[in-house]
């Protein structure tokens, strides 16, 4: 990939810089998060024509490993990383769906829906992984190495990316499950890969709270969204949109969040597309949680004064039941940086959406 460069940066004002071979999720300084950061000035010298006619040939490409839609942006995820430890399926390149009959029962004139659930393992979850598992990949071919597994929290989805990946590139894996709290289809997924698969009596965020303690041991490598690997294969959703609409950007993007990860990757890839000169504007982005798990939406009413915590409510949209996010701070500024909104969806509002949905077309 020439000149182009990643590292780990701090996303507070201290500015702090890691390496992306190192184990380190947080600021060791100030203890913020990390973001995956890129020399802009060697992205610059291609002009924003140039780049879409790149990523426009690699499009559906048999070469290795630019067909999936996250390795065609290789120069824009990690940019020096050996082909050969790439662990890709192909993900990404996802249907962009003319939800036409069902954005008119809701009184919506141009509604798409960006269907994720035809990735791999029925997740957007498959757009991170393939690059943090990569990356650990090639962490394991160094000299040094400490990690010998990688391991997660979950609600379902994460586990089964996880594992799905660890399994392609032959890394043991562990995630750690709320009891009682996954569905079936998502409980089998991981066991099915063969991952170490342990049941929790207590919620994500219980879960999440072990997984950081245990991962403390730079054996186990950390693999949920606040590991900032998941953010750049994440955050090609956004990209992608932008070019399924011939490089035009959509007036609104509604994501469902839970940890919030999702809403910050999709905020990146946008923002990356600003900068490079090849959008002009930002779509306005809009968090949508369920009313029984809804912190996110509660620190919205203030005007995020504050982040709220708190013990989340059984909920039908059981993948984004958690109480504590852990990308707040990046979500917030994704929000605020594109006049966003929150809103919250009540049990009826899920159901009734998801019925409408599948009248017209869809299958959720």
């Amino acid at each position: 990939m020439g000149d182009y460069k990643a590292v780990f940066r701090c996303i507070s004002g201290c500015q702090e810089e890691y390496p992306l071979d190192e184990v380190v999720y947080q600021c060791r300084e100030c203890g913020s998060l990390l973001e995956v950061a890129h020399d802009m000035e060697s992205l610059s010298n291609k002009s924003a024509s140039q780049w879409k006619d790149t990523f426009n040939s690699r499009l559906g490409t048999t070469q290795w490993p630019y067909g999936s839609g996250i390795w065609s942006k290789k120069e824009w995820v990690i940019p020096d990383i050996d082909d050969e430890n790439i662990v890709s399926m192909y993900e990404g390149n996802t249907n962009l769906f003319w939800a036409k009959r069902f954005g008119e029962t809701l009184g919506m004139n141009d509604l798409w829906v960006k269907m994720c659930g035809n990735s791999h393992t029925g997740s957007f979850k498959d757009l991170g992984m393939t690059v943090l598992v990569s990356v650990v990949k090639q962490m394991m071919t160094m000299p040094n190495n400490p990690v010998k597994a990688v391991a997660c929290a979950s609600t379902g989805d994460t586990s089964a990316a996880l594992a799905a990946y660890a399994a392609a590139a032959g890394i043991p894996s562990i995630v750690f499950l709320p009891q009682n709290k996954v569905s079936a289809a998502q409980l089998i997924q991981p066991i099915a890969n063969g991952a170490h698969v342990l049941a929790l009596d207590t919620d994500f965020d219980g879960c999440m709270q072990i997984v950081k303690e245990l991962t403390k041991d730079n054996s186990l490598y950390l693999a949920n969204s606040m590991n900032s690997l998941r953010i750049e294969g994440q955050k090609t959703v956004g990209i992608e949109i932008v070019r399924q609409f011939d490089w035009q950007v959509p007036d609104w993007i509604i994501l469902p969040v839970g940890n919030l990860g999702n809403i910050s990757a999709t905020y990146k890839g946008l923002k990356l597309l600003l900068d490079l000169g090849i959008i002009d504007k930002m779509p306005r982005l809009v968090a949508a949680q369920a009313a029984k798990a809804n912190p996110f939406y509660q620190s919205y009413q203030t005007g995020f004064e504050e982040k709220v915590s708190l013990a989340a409510q059984d909920t039908q949209a059981s993948a984004i039941r958690i109480g504590d996010p852990v990308s707040y701070e990046k979500a917030v500024q994704a929000v605020q940086a594109t006049n966003g909104i929150v809103e919250q969806a009540s049990e009826h509002e899920l159901a009734n959406a998801a019925a409408l949905a599948d009248q017209t077309g869809m299958y959720t």
